[in-house]
This record gives C-alpha cells, structure tokens and sequence, in this order.
C-alpha cells in the first residue's frame, strides 16, 4: 500500500492519500518499461526521407537516341536509375511504416510501475487543489516556490478540463503539463518531480485500474 502526504499550495501538510496499490506501488520490470518506451517512440517516428523512383522524375519520356548505329549504349529513358537526375533504386520512401505493437495490459504496467518509482523515491507531489484564480504564470511559480520540487523538471498531470494552470505553465522553464487521463511512458521518464492534484489522482485510478 502506497501513502503519500498530501499538500495545500503553501506547502503545509494537510493530510495523507492512500494510493491504488495496482498502480502506485508495483514492482519494477526495467525490460518492460524498456519495451513501451521503444514501442511509444516507434509510433510517433514519421517516415520523412522520400525518393523518386523512375515514374516520379520529372523529365522526358523520350528515348534519348535511336536503338542502333550511334555506337553508344542503348538507352530508352534519361529517367533511368543510371542516369544522373534519374530516379532512384531502392531509396527511402516516406510510406515506411516504423509502429510497433505492445500489448495493452503490459503498456498500463509499465505506466503503473514508473508511477510507482515516483512514488517510492519521493518524487511525488500531491496537493489537495491546484487551482490559480487569476490564471497568471506568476500565480503558478508563486506555488510551486512553496512545494518541494527544488527548481528540477517538473510534470504537472492535471484533469483535462483544467485550461489554466497549463496555459499558465507555457512560459515556465522546466515545467510540462499533461492531462491525467494521457498519460505515457516517456513523459513520465522524463520529469524529475510530478506534481498532481488529487482530482487528477482520482482520475488516473478511474482510467487505469481496470485499463
């Protein structure tokens, strides 16, 4: 069973939040947490080196002398591979298709254990609201001075409906948020510190326990 403190926005001790032990306190795999970041990064990799293949070149389809009697080699097409400006055999081509499967129930145990290791190393903030009333990047930094995430990378999961403390956050270095019910494998590597409120920590166990 996983416990956290939870805070107000001035960094005062409120209470205590037992978390969903099948999502906040799993053992770590580092395999399968290695297989969902290479599959997450796999399907968001786009195909961008495209080359033209013979029919896409642009030029004549004339032949460019007559078969026989110039002593030259024979030649149907200036848009031949072997020509220079012609097409290209075997090039990279932008339908390349890099996706990779993972199953479902593996992709929310990874999740679920790098949640975990937040968790267990301290590196999970709750506060009971997050809320900001003039919706200003100065409001936001004001709070965040008062919590315990020292300046470091900060991930800030907020229910999605919840606009302001992520407009407010646009402006502010080393700080990303992310709606609680989009969660992935490779933001959450990333962050140093996740800060979460417990509305969006209610959400995430509606959304992954039984995902």
């Amino acid at each position: 069973m996983a416990v956290v403190s939870l805070l107000n926005t001035k960094g005062e001790q409120v209470g205590s939040l037992t978390l969903e032990a099948s999502l906040f306190d799993v053992k770590m795999n580092p395999a399968l947490i290695h297989e969902a970041v290479v599959a997450q990064q796999a399907n968001s990799r786009e195909a961008i080196a495209h080359t033209k293949t013979r029919g896409e070149v642009a030029g004549s389809s004339k032949k460019p002398w007559k078969q026989k009697g110039t002593g030259r080699a024979r030649h149907g097409s200036t848009k031949s591979p072997i020509w220079v400006g012609g097409g290209i055999t075997f090039g990279p081509r932008n339908e390349r298709n890099f996706s990779l499967k993972i199953n479902k129930r593996a992709k929310r145990k990874a999740l679920a254990m790098i949640l975990s290791e937040k968790v267990s190393s301290e590196r999970f903030v709750a506060v009971d609201v997050l809320d900001l009333k003039d919706g200003k990047t100065k409001e936001l930094a004001m709070i965040l001075k008062n919590l315990p995430i020292s300046k470091k990378k900060t991930l800030i999961v907020l229910p999605p409906a919840q606009k302001d403390v992520a407009i407010a956050a646009k402006n502010m270095k080393g700080i990303e948020t992310m709606p609680s019910n989009t969660l992935n494998v490779v933001d959450l590597l990333k962050a140093d510190v996740v800060l979460i409120s417990k509305e969006a920590i209610d959400m995430i166990t509606q959304t992954y326990k039984r995902a």
